[in-house]
């Protein structure tokens, strides 16, 4: 691909400011819940999230306008969904709420003449395109796949426990969640293990809002990034494009739906990949190590009966809800909760709030492992764009406190964590510990 087409696939999708970068420049220190009339509460502050007091603002939202219009001008309109049953319902109906437009809140909606190179993926696809190209690499979360890697697993997670220092406060973000999480993915794209950090890197920065200090300072340096990511798959391609294997970018290039795209919309379906198996599971590792020791009577129950550790597992993704929000477009003019919603208005299904609804998870602010309806969460989404690699997260969640539960009395968190800056990914960037072995 040549350096003018790369240039094109990437400058729209990482040089325009967007609504993100427009609401975190109105500054930290949003004012408490209680203190806002109910229009002037925007959930999409990155603030918010950063500082970890998106709660009482969802909480409004449910309570007193569950579908919930703003308008920006680099957005322009858009409505945040925050009741469990809503989200749900936008989520399962694709023919009126259309992922094509992208996933997240993004620029006004334009009309775009056709042909031009774009960065694009399948979660940004309506069936039955979407459904032909997802079909192209759901495999690899198969059941007799998860049953292969399982032991490899299995390895890395007691080898990365095993290593860690007693007595010593270190980082579990960096330590233990991100190097689990990049291992596995490196594996699933065959990707050269000694460069698996850049991984990390193009996962962090795709969502990243510049800010200085910040993953990115500027929006030039997230371009510059992207075209270095880019070229590093450019050249995988070619080389699985003449020696195929098992892996995703394999997958990618020979399979039926996908062989014949541009690169460009193929490098879209793989940054896809690399953030949905990266930030997702990264996460929720990192806030079931924060969680169990804010509800620590949960942490002893589990410790005293490991047995457990299956229904925790998607209590603490219900809990966690690693991806605040999904975005849908309206295809024509419909209703929502009793509001009008026009045509080409954007709908943010906040799974976050949904996952916190006290109509559908009763004390939902707490973590209990053994709630019963925990696995109806929407942490993994809804309808056709359900996460196809659910079953491995959750996998790799429960490989992980299995294998921690034999070796330590406690993981304890030493102080609050560093949090992301960014309203899509709710994540943690440092998490300071000390484990105790037993």
């Amino acid at each position: 691909m040549s350096d003018a087409t790369i240039e094109s696939a990437t400058e729209e999708a990482f040089t325009i400011r967007g609504p993100e970068q427009e609401m975190a420049e109105l500054g930290a220190n949003v004012a408490a819940a209680a203190d806002l009339s109910i229009d002037e509460i925007n959930p999409l502050n990155a603030h918010l999230f950063r500082e970890h007091r998106w709660q009482d603002h969802f909480a409004r939202l449910r309570a007193e306008d569950p579908v919930h219009f703003n308008e920006l001008e680099t957005a322009g309109r858009y409505w945040s969904v925050t009741k469990y049953d809503d989200v749900r319902a936008v989520d399962g109906d694709w023919k009126t709420f259309s992922s094509a437009p992208g996933i997240t809140l993004g620029p006004k909606v334009i009309d775009r003449p056709d042909g031009g190179p774009q960065l694009t993926s399948f979660i940004s696809m309506d069936p039955p395109k979407q459904t032909e190209q997802r079909n192209t690499v759901r495999s690899v979360a198969a059941p007799k796949n998860l049953r292969n890697v399982e032991p490899l697993i299995r390895e890395r997670t007691i080898s990365v426990l095993d290593s860690l220092p007693e007595g010593e406060t270190f980082d579990w973000v960096d330590t233990v969640s991100v190097e689990l999480t990049t291992m596995m993915l490196a594996t699933l794209f065959d990707f050269p293990f000694e460069d698996r950090s850049l991984l990390t890197r193009w996962s962090d920065v795709v969502f990243a809002i510049p800010q200085p200090g910040g993953i990115v300072e500027s929006l030039e340096e997230k371009h510059a990034e992207m075209i270095g990511c880019i070229r590093y798959f450019e050249g995988l391609w070619e080389e699985r494009r003449k020696n195929p294997g098992d892996d995703l970018v394999s997958m990618l290039v020979h399979g039926d739906a996908t062989k014949d795209m541009p690169t460009a919309a193929h490098l879209g379906n793989l940054l896809l990949l690399i953030v949905g198996g990266n930030d997702t599971t990264r996460n929720t590792m990192s806030g079931s190590i924060y969680g169990m020791n804010k509800f620590g009577d949960q942490y002893d129950k589990l410790t005293a009966d490991p047995t457990l550790i299956p229904t925790m597992v998607p209590e603490i993704i219900r809990w966690q809800t690693p991806l605040s929000y999904m975005r849908r477009t309206a295809n024509f003019d419909t209703e929502l909760g009793g509001k009008q919603i026009k045509k080409n208005d954007q709908i943010l299904m906040w799974y976050v709030s949904a996952n916190r609804d006290e109509d559908m998870f009763e004390n939902a602010n707490v973590i209990d492992i053994e709630r019963e309806n925990a696995d109806r969460h929407l942490s993994f989404g809804y309808g056709v764009h359900f996460c196809m690699g659910s079953r491995l997260a959750e996998l790799q969640l429960r490989i992980l406190w299995e294998e921690l539960l034999q070796r330590f009395e406690r993981v304890e968190v030493q102080s609050e964590p560093e949090r992301v800056f960014s309203s899509f990914v709710n994540g943690y960037a440092k998490l300071p510990v000390q484990v105790t072995r037993k």
